[in-house]
């Protein structure tokens, strides 16, 4: 169920169009802003076409980011106040860092963004969330941090760190009736979030219909094929001919790639204006995109669990599949007999005129 005050969406899953959209973006959380500088190489769309509002259809983009902002201090801050004072909307909160468990923090504070006028204290980024979250018109997860915790949340950690739908629950509606937005990627793929953004602008402007997410959270058509399945080497996987070292171009598998169990799209999308890639480049997949990481994957250069069993079976088989392949490979790199000169036609055509 959506949150009280909350727009109803029409029968179609779009609700009332905006003219005007804040975006409240804070990296407060457990991060490194890797997220924040990954964006900033985005070209479908870029953030510039998005905020200058070159791109038709859209509304008016406000944008309020501390690595971006030209105000400092207070005056950066002061949009944020107003949207914790309900005098800001609509806006959409993007949350880039996991989240820490306040309630474990003794006499301090694990994260803060910015000091209580009232009081002078530290406001910490759960406070912030608590007053955001409820009033967002849309909330958004960027980068495995935010959206599952990641580094910060791996065992032994002293924070209690967690994803964002961890701290706010996973049956968190904004004010649209949206679920949480999880765009996981350590950092977060430039164009998967720019096109995520998109969608939602096109919905806040009535355009678009409710954002088809997984049950992850994921938007589904960037998250629902694996790493393998669109990766230029799982060719080699299906042959069974596997790369012993990082210097070969075949599938990587046995150096520690999990590309054939990762939800991502970055080898068919690349990274930079399509180029690029971790096993494009020679890298293998570490899952960074998955809720289980980076606990359930290490330790990273070693073969994963089920690669031996698999790479096996497929390095058997495979062996085989390659020295038929060869054979046809050899016979149809020949062209055939009957092309050649003289006065005799060989094709095996009967010709019907006089020779």
């Amino acid at each position: 169920m959506a949150t009280p005050g909350a727009p109803s969406p029409t029968p179609t899953g779009q609700t009332p169009a905006v003219s005007d959209v804040h975006i409240l973006w804070t990296s407060e959380g457990m991060s490194c802003d890797g997220d924040t500088v990954s964006i900033t190489a985005a070209t479908q769309p870029s953030l510039e076409d998005v905020l200058l509002g070159v791109i038709p259809g859209l509304p008016r983009v406000h944008l309020h980011n501390k690595v971006l902002a030209y105000e400092t201090g207070e005056a950066f801050l002061e949009a944020f106040h107003q949207a914790a004072r309900g005098e800001l909307e609509p806006f959409i909160l993007v949350v880039e860092g996991s989240i820490p468990n306040e309630e474990i923090n003794g006499d301090g504070y694990w994260t803060s963004m910015g000091n209580d006028p009232a009081t002078g204290e530290p406001i910490t980024l759960n406070t912030w969330l608590d007053r955001l979250a409820p009033r967002a018109w849309a909330v958004v997860a960027i980068g495995t941090c935010a959206t599952y915790g990641g580094i910060h949340a791996m065992a032994g950690n002293p924070t209690g760190c967690m994803g964002l739908a961890d701290y706010l629950g996973w049956d968190f509606r904004s004010r649209a009736g949206i679920p949480i937005v999880n765009v996981p990627g350590c950092p977060v793929q430039p164009d998967n979030f720019m096109e995520t953004l998109l969608w939602l602008l096109y919905q806040a402007a009535g355009q678009a219909p409710m954002i088809p997410l997984d049950d992850k959270l994921r938007p589904t058509w960037l998250f629902g094929k694996t790493v393998h399945e669109g990766c230029d080497r799982g060719g080699y996987y299906e042959q069974g001919d596997f790369a012993l070292d990082y210097n070969s171009p075949k599938c990587q598998v046995k150096v520690g790639c999990w590309g054939p169990v990762v939800n991502c799209n970055v080898p068919k999308r690349g990274w930079m204006a399509g180029i690029g890639g971790c096993p494009n480049v020679g890298g293998i997949c570490i899952a960074c995109t998955m809720p289980g990481f980076p606990d359930k994957f290490m330790p990273f250069m070693d073969e994963p669990p089920g690669g031996v069993l698999s790479t096996a079976l497929s390095g058997t088989y495979g062996t085989v599949i390659r020295r038929l392949r060869s054979i046809t490979n050899d016979t149809v790199n020949k062209e055939p007999q009957w092309r050649r000169r003289g006065p005799a036609l060989t094709s095996g055509y009967n010709p019907t005129w006089p020779r």
